[in-house]
């Protein structure tokens, strides 16, 4: 038995000898899902939820390229999805003992505003209903609520202004008008309950369509979704307005106001937390609630940020409380596609992204929600007509105790910045973009960006040939940073086009990399990277080293300290790591624990890698994975 110990402890000893010497050297982790593989992971972005009474749970999103478009949950665990990625609109779903409904995704077979039954224990469609004749609205929700009652299904068709009642089999019964409709539910004796979001309203109909009450809501209040629970004989409402809570209203006779659940003012509320936190009871938009049989309270979350993309609107933030209130768990994750910095502050405890803060490992802890909708309206990180998809891609300084953070978007011309004070908590502030007039450019920056650790930003603007640096030129009193006049570079003949560019105040150094010449995707990056040594104090002209990548399709790059970080789009999801005083390759940063942690198929947007050094000397890099609805953490140490 000894000698069988001392064989088996001399075969590990030459096991970690002959290992890898990069696994021992990097371990791989992951923010932003509360699981990390792709079998266990929360599907992102999820807009609706319905709640079978045995406690099984479906959200629906309109974008999940690995989950597919409804996600079934049990438990706090995953049970799988249904459909694929191009199946549904996320906008609304409902259900009953066979089968789930589901507004179904813009199809160029039968347009939008068409409802898909979708049979529960095979989970394939055996039915499409056609809603809406509005079936040429590609993004816009035209379904904006579903409900089941006995033999009858009701859906809300939003542009026709009106609620229509089909058999759950299809066929057609009756239409009831009502203004721009939205969620719905069905009382005990059958009666219909209709939100009207931007109304602030909840009108109530018999099953005749016969018009009976209406709940006028506070003025800011907007009804977001709708269950009535008939344990309580209660209507509970999620409010998206200000107090971004749930409202309890008894309904036997004229409607009146039970109650509240959840803190009033949600995130935002700095009573209870700071603002902009989340976490138990302080909501943000309340997209979905549902109750099971042994009174589980189940509360969808849609964080604020998002655009016309309505598959990377918001996130998934999915919340269970038992019959007494109490937080029983949580299920998160974060938009289709994300990147979130390292905080210099809190030397990389803290990770933001365009609109989150995140902390800690193994999937870690969702923080915060930066945007506030109601001081801030317009936040460009709000608006709806960004062509760029959401604005959920961070990069992060600290100067002088200074956050600033800029957001964009997947492959952005356009860079928004932000700052912090402690008044507001975790909100961030909005102040200036690029293009914009803080800059005094209307050109989209093309060439390149960065934010350098001083504050400073250098930009290459569209087909100028030059490099625009704009030096910080302080702080005002709340913590707004401002930029002084852009200094112009000529961008070395040698490296044009120009696509990304890297500035290392600490040590001068310049990186830049080039982009394919003639192409018309100036997001494309080419193999040839750039590296400058001692640039500010006057080397534009002699790169030394010269890096070529020989991986194709290089996509995203970052750097820290002496190390430049290279990803790949449609290849490989490896990160190359090579050192900057002899562009050597130095080691590539795989997966060191594929069994708890998946890293996608590549880098799939154009800042999605970022890095810090540590004062200990490790490094932190960030990689966005769109495939688990993650961000990968990359910790090394030389």
């Amino acid at each position: 038995m000894i000698k069988h110990r001392v064989l088996a402890a001399l075969l590990c000893a030459a096991t970690f000898m002959f290992a890898p010497l990069s696994y021992a050297q990097y371990t791989t982790d992951w923010l932003g899902n509360t699981f990390g593989t792709l079998a266990t992971h929360v599907g992102n972005t999820a807009r609706s939820l319905w709640v079978a009474p045995e406690g099984v749970i479906y959200t629906a999103s309109l974008w999940d390229e690995n989950e597919g478009g409804v996600a079934v949950y049990q438990n706090g665990r995953s049970l799988g999805s249904i459909g694929t990625h191009a199946n549904f609109q996320g906008s609304a779903i409902t259900g009953d003992a066979t089968s789930i409904f589901v507004a179904l995704q813009y199809n160029r077979s039968f347009g939008s505003g068409s409802v898909g039954r979708y049979n529960r224990a095979t989970q394939t469609r055996d039915l499409i209903i056609p809603v809406s004749v509005w079936t040429s609205i590609p993004h816009a929700d035209v379904i904006t609520g579903l409900a089941t009652a006995g033999s009858l299904l009701y859906a809300s068709d939003f542009f026709g202004n009106r609620v229509r009642v089909f058999t759950t089999d299809g066929v057609w019964q009756q239409d009831i008008k009502v203004s721009s409709p939205g969620a719905l539910a069905l009382d005990s004796v059958g009666n219909l309950w209709v939100a009207q979001q931007s109304a602030g309203t909840i009108v109530e109909f018999s099953p005749a369509g016969a018009l009976l009450n209406t709940i006028q809501m506070p003025a800011a209040s907007r009804p977001s979704a709708l269950y009535f629970d008939a344990a309580s004989g209660q209507l509970m409402v999620g409010d998206q307005g200000p107090d971004m809570n749930i409202k309890r209203y008894t309904i036997a006779g004229t409607p009146t106001l039970a109650g509240t659940f959840g803190v009033q003012g949600g995130y935002l509320d700095t009573t209870s937390g700071i603002k902009g936190q989340v976490g138990d009871k302080r909501f943000t938009r309340v997209a979905g609630i549902g109750k099971d049989a042994a009174g589980n309270l189940y509360v969808l979350n849609n964080p604020w940020g998002g655009g016309w993309d309505l598959g990377r609107n918001g996130a998934t933030d999915l919340h269970a409380y038992d019959s007494a209130g109490n937080l029983e768990w949580k299920l998160q994750s974060l938009n289709f596609e994300a990147i979130a910095a390292p905080d210099p502050s809190t030397d990389a405890a803290y990770f933001y992204s365009g609109t989150h803060i995140y902390t800690g490992t193994a999937g870690g802890t969702f923080v915060a929600n930066t945007v506030d909708p109601f001081t801030y309206p317009s936040d460009p990180r709000l608006n709806m007509n960004d062509t760029q998809r959401g604005q959920h891609f961070g990069q992060l300084v600290t100067v002088g105790g200074n956050r600033i953070l800029v957001a964009s978007g997947q492959n952005p011309g356009i860079f928004n910045f932000f700052h912090f004070n402690p008044a507001s908590g975790y909100i961030a502030i909005p102040d200036a973009s690029i293009p914009g007039t803080a800059f005094n450019t209307n050109l989209q920056v093309t060439g390149g960006f960065c934010i350098d650790s001083r504050g400073d930003v250098w930009a290459g603007l569209d087909r100028t040939n030059h490099i625009y640096h704009y030096p910080l030129s302080g702080f005002e009193g709340n913590g707004k940073p401002s930029w002084g006049p852009a200094v112009t570079i000529s961008i070395p003949q040698s490296i044009r086009p120009l696509t990304r560019i890297l500035y290392l105040a600490e040590s001068d150094t310049m990186i830049l990399a080039q982009g394919i010449a003639g192409s018309w995707d100036w997001t494309a990056m080419q193999s040839r990277i750039e590296v400058y040594h001692g640039w500010s104090a006057g080397n534009t002209t002699r790169p030394d080293p010269v890096i070529t990548l020989t991986s194709a399709n290089p996509k995203s790059i970052t750097a820290a300290g002496n190390y430049l970080f290279v990803g790949y789009v449609h290849t490989v999801p490896n990160i190359d790591v090579f050192n900057l005083t002899t562009g050597q390759l130095v080691t590539t940063l795989i997966n060191s624990s594929p069994t708890t942690v998946d890293v996608g198929n590549d880098v799939d947007s154009m800042y999605g890698l970022r890095a810090y050094l540590r004062a200990a000397g490790e490094y932190v890099i960030t990689k966005d994975n769109y495939n688990g609805s993650s961000i990968v953490v990359y910790r090394w140490t030389p």
